[in-house]
């Protein structure tokens, strides 16, 4: 069996030597260091928007320098010493604990209040479920049924499922999700038959593609001209033709282009502007970018976006939107040419 220092050693290639990790870098470290199995009991316990986060981080790394695998290791034991020592009891122990005091009835009601109902790990297999799909699932049940399994959502889940009901009903819905407190057992017992019911039909619905995305790879990756293209398609539907512009000049593209496209796009743009979309930017978008600065002007961006503190995310990518419409108007004007895909090169 290889040693610590030969597996890190096998990952061995891809961050620049220097390069700070974000904490979600280091856990897509420490995932790809552990072995698929123990990685893939990790994943389970994570929500939708935190493994899709990941792995997304994960599948973008080709390899990592053995320093940075040794940090995030490090981290992560340095972390597990802090949270490791004497836990609190387990579920188990303090049911058969509560059971002898209180009797059985009793204790599964002090249980449900320290550790949430057994229906809330049910729901949890529901948040993979399209909200549309969910939206048709729960359309005829009464106003009161509707708000309680919305209740037990990710809030941006039943954002999105609410935002597929009928809009006449929309109201009452959330106004009564806002009144509720305790869920009576009957109540509970409904719920628990309606998520059992979406559950047995969760793999019937209908798989979902990502058209707008799609239709974007394919004319990035078009011969010829691309924009006579983009036209004749425009005469069909101008809006989705839009989105599929938006979706061609995705931000992580500037990763990918020419030291002169780069030095264009950092005069046309503000430096306030490339600090606010720069925020917890992917390291080979920031890297592109801060590597054509002039250097004393990449050390004072970089003290500057440390400087700024947290921003909100809708300013960010606002600010990002903002960059590759001006990306897109220069491409438009002939005055710079840019990569909208990972193509092979050659010197």
């Amino acid at each position: 069996m290889p040693s610590l220092n030969e597996s890190l050693d096998a990952l061995a290639s891809a961050l620049p030597a220097g390069i700070s990790l974000s904490p979600v870098e280091q856990a897509a470290i420490v995932m790809l260091s552990i072995g698929e199995e123990p990685a893939a009991a990790v994943l389970r316990c994570l929500s939708r928007e935190e493994l899709l986060e990941l792995t997304q981080v994960m599948s973008r790394m080709s390899g990592i320098k053995v320093d940075s695998v040794k940090t995030a290791l490090q981290h992560f034991f340095d972390d597990y010493r802090e949270q490791s020592g004497l836990h609190g009891a387990s579920r188990q122990y303090l049911k058969r604990s509560l059971d002898l005091a209180l009797g059985s009835e009793i204790a599964s009601s002090v249980l449900n209040n320290i550790y949430g109902d057994a229906i809330r790990p049910k729901v949890a297999r529901l948040q993979w479920a399209s909200p549309k799909w969910l939206a048709d699932r729960i359309v005829r049940e009464h106003v009161r049924m509707q708000a309680v399994f919305l209740s037990f959502l990710p809030a941006a889940l039943a954002g999105s499922v609410i935002e597929a009901l009928p809009v006449e009903g929309r109201d009452l819905v959330l106004i009564n999700v806002a009144r509720l407190t305790e869920i009576d057992p009957e109540l509970l017992r409904e719920l628990d038959e309606l998520v059992e019911r979406c559950l047995q039909s969760l793999g019937s619905q209908s798989a979902t593609v990502e058209g707008v995305k799609q239709a974007a790879e394919i004319l990035n990756r078009l011969p010829g001209d691309r924009q006579q293209m983009v036209e004749l398609l425009r005469a069909h539907d101008p809006a989705v033709v839009s989105e599929i512009e938006v979706s061609m000049y995705d931000f992580f593209i500037l990763s990918r282009q020419s030291e002169a496209t780069l030095l264009r796009l950092i005069e046309a743009v503000p430096m306030d502007q490339w600090a606010l979309a720069l925020k917890g930017a992917e390291p080979a978008i920031r890297d592109a970018v801060l590597q054509t600065m002039p250097r004393r002007q990449a050390q004072g961006f970089e003290d500057a976006m440390r400087r700024s503190g947290p921003v909100p995310m809708s300013r960010v990518l606002q600010a990002r939107e903002q960059i590759m419409a001006e990306v897109k108007s220069l491409v438009d004007a002939g005055e710079i040419e840019v990569q909208l895909f990972a193509e092979a090169v050659v010197e």
